[in-house]
Order: C-alpha cells, then structure tokens, then sequence
C-alpha cells in the first residue's frame, strides 16, 4: 500500500465490488478493464467500466463513467466531499476530471508503476508529481487489492 491515506472499512468493501466489476468486464472484447465507484462517506453514488471501445469515444475511461453518473445522479457538477475509488491508478485525464469535479480522495488498486505502459500518456508524470501540480491538494491510497485486477492490467491492447 502507498499513499497518505488508509481507506475506511466502508471504502474497502466498495473497493472489493470496483475490483469484482473490473474482473466481470475481462474478455475478449474488453480491451481494459477498469472498474470504478464514487462514494459519498459510507455510500456508494455511482459505478463505473470502461466504455471507450463501446462507445467508440477515448475519453470514456471508468472513472470519467462514475464521475459523470455521480454528477447526473446529484444533479450538480460538484463531488466535493466524495471519493473516487478504481481497479487501475488513473490516468492524467481522469486524475483531471477528479481536480475539475472536486473530489479530494482517491482509492485505488493497480499501480502505475506495476502496469502497461499504455496506460499513461506521460509516464514520467507519476501520481506524486501529478498531486504536487494540481491546484487543489488531494490525499490517495494505492495497491489496494491489487493482487487480484494487476494481471488485467500488465499487457495486451489499450
């Protein structure tokens, strides 16, 4: 485990149910996948997979998916207070959309280090460095279950 955060009771049950989908949505025609939730204290708002060869759209990464279920489900485009929880380290777009919705916490899986290249478009760019850069401080745990998504994550196509 690393970060600077131990995730609740709450969140590591969440956690086991992100860490399930990611590993109900492999097959062959599942190019990655990643599965993601956002919490609100102890309950859960939204899930998320990946949807970006389903829907043909790039930018359609799990986290994006919850984030956007989250906001459409409260009604307003801020999560503050809310945390954001995936099977895969997220990626400079998703850490993004994390800054721009508010969220403050992140819980995750599989580290950047451990996985595919493929997975980071700057990959000199580690999530340390992402937080350091970000406007707005955030606080993250990572390696949380990884043992059992880091095989879906180590190679095959983006």
């Amino acid at each position: 485990m690393s970060g600077d955060v131990t995730p609740t009771a709450a969140e590591q049950t969440v956690m086991a149910d992100v860490l399930r989908r990611a590993r109900e949505t492999e097959g062959p025609d599942s190019k990655a996948p990643i599965a993601a939730a956002i919490m609100h204290g102890d309950d859960v708002i939204a899930y998320g997979v990946n949807e970006v060869h389903l829907a043909h759209d790039p930018t359609r990464h799990a986290e994006i998916v919850a984030i956007s279920a989250a906001t459409a489900r409260i009604g307003k485009p801020d999560l503050s207070g809310c945390t954001l929880l995936s099977s895969l380290q997220p990626c400079e777009m998703c850490l993004s959309a994390m800054q721009f919705s508010g969220i403050r916490r992140l819980i995750f899986a599989s580290e950047q280090g451990e996985v595919a290249s493929k997975y980071f478009m700057f990959p000199e760019f580690d999530i340390s460095a992402f937080r350091e850069a970000a406007k707005e401080p955030f606080e993250w745990c990572g390696g949380i279950g990884t043992e059992e998504v880091l095989h879906l994550y180590e190679d095959g196509d983006a």
